[in-house]
């Protein structure tokens, strides 16, 4: 495999899956790879949980209720998974991601969010950065500044990412007041239902995933010729 031109990721559709078994095969996959895997893309969608990065403060974990509270080594601080929610977890090499030239952590920031932003402008849906505040936010309307999408992740020293990026899109938002999400107290989050716009997940769920590869390919005419795949990542 060439360092300067991968192939592009394979994609992998896990279902509905627990977080905690999720979390551990990714670190697993990162473990083992070598610079010769294929980078892999992982569309999930979770029971309800709260999961914390290596940032969070406990206390903006307000009242948890029955949901589980699960500790991660992504970047951030609290944030919240449940059903309705797309989940892609992105487990890449950055050091062969790099249109041009190294890929650095901020760009894949922006190349994620960008892939968010798109989505929903498919869906006539307006989204927009927030600086100092990774995520996706509403950009006009009553609901301006609402956060619809959240991202974090883990980039390991050899450039090695795991963790992504959620998109709400019919959920019980309730959860959300629940915690101070992504540490912010009040922070109104809202999903594409809430904006009356409610496609079917598995539809958002390949929408964000082939923006995904579109915004994170060497070469855009890659995309194409992403590869799609229906089985688990054990």
């Amino acid at each position: 495999m060439s360092s300067t031109r991968p192939a592009t990721p394979i994609i992998r559709e896990l279902g509905r899956a627990d977080y905690e078994p999720v979390f551990a095969a990714m670190r697993a996959f990162t473990d083992a790879r070598t610079p010769e895997t294929r980078d892999e893309l992982w569309i999930v969608e979770h029971p309800p949980v709260f999961t914390l990065g290596l940032g969070a403060d406990r206390a903006h974990v307000l009242a948890p209720h029955d949901v589980p509270v699960i500790q991660t080594d992504r970047g951030g601080e609290v944030t919240y998974h449940g059903p309705g929610q797309v989940v892609i977890y992105l487990l890449m090499d950055l050091r062969r991601n790099k249109p041009g030239g190294k890929l650095y952590a901020r760009q894949f920031v922006a190349k994620i969010e960008q892939a968010v932003i798109d989505v929903l402008a498919a869906y006539n849906l307006a989204g927009e950065r927030v600086a100092g505040a990774p995520g996706i936010y509403i950009a006009d309307g009553p609901r301006k500044g609402a956060k619809i999408a959240a991202l974090g992740l883990k980039v390991r020293g050899n450039g090695c990412t795991y963790h992504g990026v959620s998109l709400n899109v019919a959920m019980d938002l309730a959860p959300f007041t629940w915690i101070n999400p992504c540490g912010y107290s009040g922070l109104a989050t809202v999903d594409m239902r809430t904006m009356d716009v409610e496609p079917p997940l598995a539809d958002v769920q390949q929408a964000l995933a082939r923006e995904l590869v579109r915004q994170l390919a060497s070469d855009v005419s890659d995309v194409q010729d992403a590869a799609l795949a229906t089985n688990n990542p054990n």
